[in-house]
């Protein structure tokens, strides 16, 4: 019996030692990213596709007058916002704390499932707002533990390019959310568009389960696991000095041992959060996500007014606006090579003019759609240069202080935390951006509220180009890195 006991302890211990089916593909480079970037699409996509929808969804289902439809709209998209904003920073927290970044995700994936089957079936506003709270708090684990997984997974070397591809994630979601969402309600119906949601959350959880992270993938393999194919993405060199051992102990060799200093340091939080750098890129983040989510409010009923276009019209309109974010890839290498200084200023100095000539598309002609066309493009080339450009920032900012002090984290990654600050700044935007949208345009007009977000979009510049990659008075070190070009303080 004995003999017997000690044959299954063997096998199971020679099963538990094999590698996984596909380590090597499903621990690389690239399919971590596809793995992030299709989270994040599928986030934005549950978001998105009920943009076009919900307008008229709200007077079929839940029997409210076309006079309250853009009131509760704005609720919905705020209250969304508001659950981001909460999420967020414990999200953020709590991440860089847990060793496995694949199990949180599991898990705001699991809420976002729930919140499409209430999104579903929810016939009152209440089931509604529930829904859309739940489907906040998701979005909190998704945009903070992906991003900072992805930070891990890529490096510092190519971490622009990485957020360029996240970029283009979130554009194609918004971009085939309103559209598919406007073509399927209308063909088919309310229930048809959610059983295209489930569609989307199912790939998703095959994708998220597939994951191997990397401190995973080194117990079977010795050193770094290479990337494969599709794309072209630098490993992380410092992933290994931020990750447990196989025994969940720091190596010796990758470390240096904490001085007291560090140990009785500010939290990482405050230590971020005091960063100009990182200041400049919350602010422009805020006013990108202003200025996405006050169009989400405003545009699909404003040219249902103007035009007399129906949901599938006021889908398609998005694609001009989000069109440009597909290039994200590309502004985002060239972010790793010359820095996100003067592309963020670019894009900051673009979104005022544009905003403002919205005022002149006043009635409905052929030639007030293309002025409206070629608005929501400048405005889509404004915002993808900016997010692109502060998204790296985030990571970058952290690698900048780990190589002034290493042990300025107390040992542990500040990835986390530093995107649970992005989605607070993501989250006050989507809270701000519908009520200020929707707001001012009931109150006072579409021509104001154009005025109004350009002023906002002006307010950032200073900040962007002062302080977006350090302090723009600040000598540059050199560096063998290809963002050398970065100032180091931060």
């Amino acid at each position: 019996m004995a003999v017997f006991s000690q044959d299954v302890s063997a096998a199971v211990q020679s099963f538990r030692s094999r590698p996984p089916i596909l380590l090597r593909t499903r621990s690389s480079n690239w399919f971590i990213t596809l793995a992030v970037c299709f989270a994040v699409f599928t986030d934005v996509f549950l978001y998105a596709v009920i943009v076009p929808v919900i307008p008229f969804a709200l007077e079929s289902r839940v029997g409210l007058a076309a006079s309250e439809v853009q009131h509760w709209v704005s609720i919905l998209l705020a209250v969304y916002g508001a659950a981001l904003l909460v999420a967020a920073p414990i999200f953020g927290v709590l991440a860089d704390r847990i060793r496995s970044r694949q199990a949180p995700l599991l898990a705001g994936l699991v809420v976002l499932l729930g919140a499409t089957v209430m999104f579903c079936f929810g016939k009152s506003l209440t089931v509604l707002v529930v829904a859309r709270v739940l489907q906040g708090a998701s979005a909190g684990v998704v945009w903070v533990v992906a991003l900072a997984l992805l930070s891990d997974t890529v490096g510092k070397e190519a971490s622009g390019q990485a957020m360029g591809f996240v970029a283009a994630s979130y554009s194609a979601g918004t971009i085939l959310a309103p559209f598919l969402g406007g073509i399927v309600y209308r063909e088919g119906g309310y229930f048809e568009v959610f059983g295209m949601c489930f569609g989307v959350v199912g790939t998703d959880i095959v994708l998220r389960l597939a994951i191997i992270e990397k401190h995973r993938a080194r117990k079977w393999q010795d050193g770094v696991v290479e990337g494969g194919p599709g794309f072209e993405l630098a490993e992380d060199t410092n992933t290994t000095a931020r990750v447990p051992d196989d025994q969940g102990k720091r190596a010796d060799e990758m470390t240096v041992a904490p001085t007291v200093a560090s140990r009785k340091g500010q939290p990482t939080f405050v230590v971020l959060i005091k960063s100009r750098r990182l200041q400049a890129a919350w602010v422009g983040t805020l006013v990108v996500s202003m200025t996405m989510t006050g169009l989400d409010a405003t545009l699909p009923l404003f040219v249902n007014r103007m035009f007399g276009w129906d949901s599938l019209g006021a889908g398609l309109i998005f694609i001009a606006l989000l069109i440009p974010h597909m290039f994200g890839p590309i502004i985002g290498r060239t972010v790793d090579k010359i820095g996100p200084r003067w592309i963020a200023t670019f894009g900051a100095i673009l979104l005022l003019p544009f905003w403002v000539l919205f005022r002149l598309v006043d009635h409905n002609s052929i030639r007030q759609i293309v002025l409206m066309v070629v608005l929501l493009l400048g405005i889509g080339v404004a915002t993808a240069l900016l997010v692109t450009s502060l998204m790296s920032e985030f990571s970058k900012v952290c690698d900048s202080k780990e190589k002034k002090d290493a042990n300025i984290f107390r040992g542990r990654s500040a990835y986390s935390t530093s995107y649970g600050i992005f989605n607070i700044s993501w989250a006050a935007g989507a809270l701000l951006g519908p009520l200020m949208a929707a707001g001012i345009e009931r109150s006072a007009g579409w021509k104001t509220m154009t005025w109004c977000f350009g002023l906002t979009a002006a307010a950032c510049l200073p900040f962007v180009v002062l302080f977006t990659g350090g302090l723009i008075t600040t000598r540059r070190k050199a560096d063998p890195t290809p963002s050398s070009n970065n100032a180091v303080v931060v």
